[in-house]
Parts: C-alpha cells; structure tokens; sequence
C-alpha cells in the first residue's frame, strides 16, 4: 500500500508515484513502518499507506492507497519530515514542531495518551528546535534545540515517556544507537577521520595564555593574549598587519575599535581552534569582520549559525546584512525565508528600517519570484 500507486501489490522496481503528486518536484521523502511522506518544492505535503493510528495526518483512520494531501500544514513552511512506527513528525522554518499519529508511548510529546489524526503544535516548551529524528522501527521522538541540546520522548527501554527529556547526547543520532531497538540510524552514516594529536592540543590551549604570548589585543579596555606566528599562519590579515609596513606590526600591543570584544574574542578563538560557540547576534557581527578580513571559511560557519536562529522578526535584517556582507548562499536563504512569511516580515520591525537599497533589491527579486503576481 505505501507504494502510492492505488493498489496494494508489492512491487519489485521503482515505478513513479502518480496520483496528486504527478509532476510534481520533491524535495523530502520520509517513510514509517507502513506509510510514506513527501513534501513538494512549493511546501505541499502528502502522505499515503496505512492509517490505522491517524500517522498520515488527514483527519481519519482510512488507508490511502494514493498520496493524500496533509491540510492541516498548508500554511506551514516545512524544513524537515520524520516519520516513526506509526508517528509522523513535520518541523517549520521558524522552528516549530508539529506531531500526529500513533501516541501509545507518548511519542507525540503531549500528555494524553490517546491517538492524533491530524498534526499538533507540541514540544513548545524546548524552544527553537533545529531537528528532528524518528525511524520506522520504534516509538522514540528526538529534536535537537537551538542551543545544541537533545531531547528524547516516547518509548525509552520499556517505559513510556510523555513529555521532552534531556540527555547528554551531542547528536539525536545517538539516540537512536542506543535506544532504538535494534539500534539504528536515522540518516546514512558518515565517517570522517579526525586526528588530534599533542601540537593540536597545545595550540588550542595556548589562546589568551599570557606566559607564552607575545602580542597583547585590546577591545573596549579588555585584553586577548596571542601569538603572532599563529596569527599569520592562520589569516592573511595578520600576515599583512606584522610586517614592518604596519605600524602595529613592530610593537607587542595591538589596539581594535572596529569590532566589539565579543566578536573579537570569537574570532581569535576560531583562529585557535577552528572551533565557533556564539548566538545569533555575536555571528552577525563576526560575518562583518570575516568579510573585512576576506576569511571565506569563517563567513560560512556564521552563515550556518545565523540560518539556525532567523526569524520572522530578524529575518529582513539577516536579509540586509547578507547583502551588504556579499555572503551570497545565506542572501539567497533570507531572501527565500523572508518570501515564505511574506506578509508577517514586511510588517515586521526589523523589515521598517531597511535602507532602501535593501528594500528595492529584496522587492525586485520577490518580484522575479511571481511574488506580485494576480
């Protein structure tokens, strides 16, 4: 029956899903135990297969031999789907989680134990959520917040738990290996090789040490301690600065009022460790300098930290910034947010004080996307 194809015969090749989804571009697929879902380019989701614990989402318990459309989500703007044994999971662009199906273990996060044919707002209370995790083969809900933390609910080792739990987890893959039965995953698999070794260690160490630093960095009367040959090594701008042609070059103190010391701290600590642990605003502030300084690498670790925390409220300022800090991938992924919540941004604050630059450009390229059309 999950094969979407209107009958009910296994099937031994791949043969395209008709019914409403015919020429239609998918951008998700999720699968349960017995179901499917998908949701299209423009937003659109469908389900199909079996039904029996309300898991497709449509308001009844039939089966649907073909893909249905999910109603109830319509206005709702999805980045990522889930489904579980019989749950289904649907997250939004602003974070938002919605759930629905089978509820038997609590796996829908809600108190009521009872079933949910159609999708509920829950987990409200974690906050920002960034992902979300579920496999075919059990009963366990996984999210992962804004601020790195991963929470478990459903069926955990025999128990049911109803409402969100922390773990000490740093992935919602981990979940899943260790209490999914028989431990799965939730996504393919990847491997990287990471070697750390003493000199790796020792460099990282060796930010703000003042008994080995040889440079002294100051913002707003505060002092970072660092090491100019790793400066160099590490960023073309230093290079340039601790050549004898800067006048800061030749002492052991360096002054900075460009940047605040937050960003600036960042920055230096990055250098160290390749390592970013900042909010939303502190990644604005070093997208600016990593523009100022031409370091690709770093503008595009900001650039994933800011996708993580826009907002409607923000979302035109993030806009603005993109624009002004030439980071085109994240231009393009404001820009797309701000048009999926049209009318919410341009009423909002932050959309009030663009410059009109921003507002003429962002206006012709919603305009280019059918935006104004009759």
């Amino acid at each position: 029956m999950v094969s979407g194809n209107n009958n009910n015969v296994n099937q031994h090749q791949p043969r395209r899903v008709g019914g409403l989804i015919h020429n239609r571009f998918i951008k998700a697929v999720a699968c349960g135990q017995n179901c499917t879902m998908a949701v299209t380019t423009s937003g659109e989701l469908y389900s199909w297969g079996n039904n029996g614990n309300g898991q497709l989402g449509v308001g009844n318990l039939a089966n649907q031999q073909t893909p249905c459309r999910v109603l109830e989500l319509q206005n709702v703007v999805l980045s990522q789907i889930a489904c579980g044994f019989a749950h289904s999971l649907a997250l939004s662009d602003e974070g938002e989680l919605f759930a629905w199906g089978s509820n038997s273990c609590g796996q829908l996060g809600v108190a009521s134990r009872s079933n949910q044919p159609i999708p509920m707002r829950t987990a409200i209370e974690l906050g920002r959520i960034v992902e979300i995790a579920a496999v075919h083969s059990c009963n366990i809900t996984a999210a992962l917040t804004q601020s790195e933390k991963v929470f478990m609910w459903g069926q955990v080792r025999g128990q049911s738990i109803g409402i969100p739990i922390e773990t000490r987890f740093a992935a919602t893959d981990d979940v899943f290996a260790c209490f999914a039965c028989p431990s799965v995953a939730w996504r393919p698999i990847t491997f990287a090789t990471v070697h750390r070794n003493a000199v790796q260690d020792a460099i990282r160490v060796a930010f703000d040490d003042p008994t080995t630093a040889d440079v002294r960095i100051s913002i707003e009367g505060r002092s970072i301690h660092a090491h100019k040959a790793i400066l160099k090594i590490r960023c073309q701008h230093f290079r340039s600065m601790f050549r004898d042609l800067w006048p800061e070059g030749n002492g052991a103190h360096v002054e900075i009022t460009q940047f605040p010391y937050s960003v600036y701290r960042s920055f230096l600590s990055w250098l160290y460790t390749d390592e970013l642990d900042i909010e939303t605003e502190d990644a604005l502030g070093l997208l600016d300098l990593a523009n100022c300084y031409c370091e690709s690498a770093l503008k595009e670790k900001c650039a994933q930290i800011i996708r993580k925390g826009i907002t409607v409220d923000n979302s035109a300022l993030l806009y603005a910034a993109a624009l002004r800090f030439e980071a085109k991938d994240l231009e393009e992924y404001c820009f797309q947010f701000c048009l999926n919540h049209m009318t919410a941004v341009t009423q909002s604050e932050s959309f009030g004080r663009l410059d009109e630059c921003s507002v003429k450009h962002f206006v012709a390229e919603a305009a280019k996307h059918g935006a104004f059309k009759h």
